[in-house]
């Protein structure tokens, strides 16, 4: 296998480019009928293992063999079975941290939000606490926040994204978790991970908008539930309770051991800092819990290579919303996830569709509809452990997953500046449209591993995200501003809400354009011989450099 550099790949397929869709009149018409069939309440918020996964499911494969698709699941199948652990939690019997001045009630949605990932009756807990900063074991940094401290049947309290970011110029912390870009470090995922590694009975975050990136009306979103990945017994977290104190709920209680939030955060950005144990304070609860294994499924469907068909180009957007819900002020109780993302649906269907009218591609090109990725991106991960193509024969996965609605932009918003080859093709193809790349505009926020091209991502596939509220656009119609109204608007009242519906205020000329993109550039792949590289410093290089040894 022909292996290039980043130089001799972007040479290969330069002059290449010939956008997709950018002329077709009717695309719009498409993406916007498939948005709001899916998005209607027939489809019932698109829950797994639920009515709106079968409609969902029995849609995309119907959709799927109008463009003339074939299976591409496990034996010939179009769906992979995905058995998902689904968990939601009852009204707490106590929620409560105990002291010397007695027991101070926790109010679930105001105070504190949690769910489980484990398959127990109840959730029961009676700890103590210990604030562990960040969280973060480092060795490549050189950055311990445990320090060997046993947590061990303990509640950990973590602060959310990295050491360094609020960090000031000169101080220990400072650049060493780049700057305000955030790594997987910062991530709740990796915060709840590293509290199970240490044997910890629950987790809690501290929240903080800017830190995480979304409001506390997203934290509490889900409702109490939560999925899992079905596991065996001894694979099992031991993190019983896990989720968010809000900001006023974490200093109270912190007060309550005569600390300081803010001193406490100051410590932490330093690599000396140490846990900190609260003092006579104990965690309590129990909380009754309804669990079941679920079976939901990814959605598979491939075009088949000519020359180079074992080589696979991917794509991929996730076809779950967060289903029923508490009524809306409109009355609405389905979280249908209209641009998140059955617009990315939509987007990846007329990609196959023009992909299927065009030559035949030399490498196979599949096309996944991924369970899930509202619980923890757990339809994708599920694939990326159990693939049905190698992923060292898998060139790249490009993943749509929330594409601006405000109209027509002058630039495309890169996320994952500098980790791998496949953001010079989208400068070049986007410059065929007369557009430029801009790097999103909140790296902080960690949107890199936030979707499902992660799991492929951290085993080694070069990786594309398109995700419109990674940063402003620059709007042909009121320009940076403009775009920035349009992601606070969104993210501020519709994200993962039950208005995030489809509305006659849509303009999808950016999303097609987006969409093109996409389109042309996995189409150049599926038609050369070129095979996308991480760049020097990306973290996920050696994966892939490794896995292609076993070709």
């Amino acid at each position: 296998m022909k292996i290039l550099s980043i130089a001799s790949a972007a040479a290969l397929l330069a002059g290449t480019a010939q956008p997709v869709l950018a002329q077709d009149a009717g695309a719009a018409a498409r993406i916007e009928q498939t948005v709001r069939t899916l998005a209607s309440d027939t489809f019932e918020g698109r829950a797994p293992g639920t009515v709106g996964e079968e409609r969902t499911v029995g849609y995309l494969i119907a959709r799927f063999q109008q463009l003339g698709l074939e299976p591409a699941g496990p034996n010939g199948q179009w769906l992979q079975a995905v058995p998902l652990l689904h968990t939601r939690l009852g009204t707490p019997k106590t929620l409560a941290v105990t002291g010397p001045a007695g027991a101070v009630p926790l109010e679930t949605g105001k105070d504190i939000y949690v769910s489980t990932i484990r398959p127990d009756d109840a959730a029961v807990i009676d700890a103590p606490l210990v604030f562990v900063g960040y969280g973060v074991k480092a060795p490549e940094r050189k950055w311990d926040d445990l320090k060997g401290v046993d947590l061990k049947g303990k509640v950990a309290i973590f602060l959310v994204n990295d050491p360094d970011f609020e960090a000031k110029p000169g101080e220990p912390a400072a650049g060493k978790f780049g700057d305000r870009t955030m790594t997987y470090y910062g991530r709740w995922t990796y915060k709840f991970e590293e509290a199970a590694r240490q044997g910890a009975v629950g987790a809690l975050i501290v929240h903080d908008t800017a830190g995480a990136g979304y409001g506390w009306n997203v934290v509490v979103s889900p409702g109490g539930e939560n999925y899992d990945i079905a596991r065996k017994p001894e694979d099992l977290t031991s993190v019983r309770l896990q989720g968010w104190l809000s900001d006023a709920a974490a200093r109270a209680l912190l007060a309550s051991a005569k600390l300081d939030l803010d001193t406490l955060k100051a410590a932490a950005r330093t690599p000396g800092f140490r846990p900190v144990a609260l003092a006579g304070l104990r965690f309590k609860a129990e909380v009754p819990v309804a669990h079941e294994v679920v079976t939901s499924h990814n959605v598979l469907g491939r075009i088949p290579g000519t020359t180079r068909a074992d080589e696979v180009v991917m794509y991929g957007a996730h076809w779950d919303a967060y289903g029923k819900g508490k009524p809306d002020a409109q009355g609405r109780i389905y979280r249908a996830g209209a641009n998140d993302d059955a617009l990315g649906l939509a987007g990846m269907l007329e990609i196959a569709r023009d992909m299927k009218t065009g030559p035949a591609p030399a490498r196979s090109v599949v096309f996944a509809a991924w369970t899930a990725e509202e619980r923890g991106l757990l339809g994708s991960e599920y694939y990326a452990s159990n693939p049905v193509y190698p992923l060292n024969r898998t060139v790249a996965n490009l993943t749509l997953d929330i594409l601006q609605t405000a109209g027509s932009a002058n630039d495309v918003v890169l996320v994952g500046k500098g980790q791998n080859s496949l953001e010079d093709d989208m400068t070049r193809v986007a410059a065929t449209q007369g557009r430029r790349v801009t790097p999103e505009g909140l790296p902080e926020r960690g949107l890199f591993y936030r979707a499902d091209h992660f799991s492929f991502a951290k085993r080694g596939v070069p990786v594309m995200l398109l995700m419109g509220i990674a940063g402003a656009s620059d709007l042909k119609q009121g320009g940076v501003k403009a775009g920035q109204a349009w992601i606070d608007a969104y993210t501020g009242q519709c994200y993962h809400q039950a208005c995030d519906q489809w509305g006659p205020d849509w303009n999808l000329d950016g999303a097609v354009q987006d969409i093109a993109l996409a389109g042309t550039i996995g189409a150049e792949l599926a038609r050369s011989d070129a095979w996308p590289v991480w760049k020097a410093g990306s973290e996920f290089r050696a994966v892939r450099e490794e896995s292609l040894k076993a070709q």
